[in-house]
């Protein structure tokens, strides 16, 4: 599903990460990490949002730097504190997802209404609470026809129920041949979240822990 090719991410020529030949089967993945481990910059570089040195190709042959639009098409990315343009309303950041990513005709209608979100969906995001934005951030993550999601933090500013729904959405997909990324220094849990392995980030670089 995913292949690191002489991987290299650096901070003003500071080492961040570095993965010389690594192959990821297709699965959902748990990225584990202490804070500041590198977790985020992973997840950045596979949305195509940082550039980086080497190589990533997603089913072996798209890589972010060589197919940059068809990569971004099947790689969606919700971050762990998202930032909208605050004179937006939430319709009118989905229709721009739903434009950009090719979404089906009101695909997005299915996930609103599970989130709960159809009463505020007409306010301006500056409006929006924290868990408001967080679940709207979701919802983007999952329009279009992704082959790989990476959700960064996705189990704070979001209450359980919320949770709930999520890992419903995550399951659904994945049967439906969608693979996941979701980071967190958190403890997971598990319930209903058919999880393929988890990954650790530490000492700047990736390794499989189960």
């Amino acid at each position: 599903m995913l292949q690191f090719i002489k991987f290299r991410k650096n901070y003003d020529n500071h080492p961040v990460l570095a993965i010389d030949d690594m192959t990821i089967a297709p699965g959902i993945y748990w990225i584990k990490g202490s804070n500041g481990s590198g977790k985020s910059t992973l997840l950045k570089v596979l949305a195509g949002i940082l550039d980086f040195d080497g190589d990533i190709r997603l089913n072996d042959n798209i890589s972010p730097k060589k197919q940059t639009i068809a990569y971004r098409e099947r790689v969606n990315f919700a971050e762990a504190e998202p930032v909208f343009p605050e004179f937006l309303t939430g319709k009118e950041m989905i229709a721009l997802f739903a434009a950009s990513k090719n979404a089906p005709a009101k695909q997005e209608e299915y996930f609103v209404e599970s989130m709960h979100m159809q009463p505020y969906l007409h306010r301006p995001l500056g409006t929006y609470s924290s868990g408001m934005l967080k679940k709207l951030s979701l919802v983007l993550a999952f329009m279009g026809n992704p082959e790989l999601i990476l959700l960064d933090e996705p189990l704070i500013t979001i209450d359980q129920e919320s949770l709930r729904i999520l890992y419903g959405w995550i399951a659904e997909k994945h049967q439906q041949g969608v693979n996941f990324f979701l980071s967190s220094h958190q403890s997971l849990q598990q319930d209903g979240l058919p999880v393929t392995k988890e990954i650790l980030v530490d000492d700047k670089t990736i390794k499989f822990i189960s």
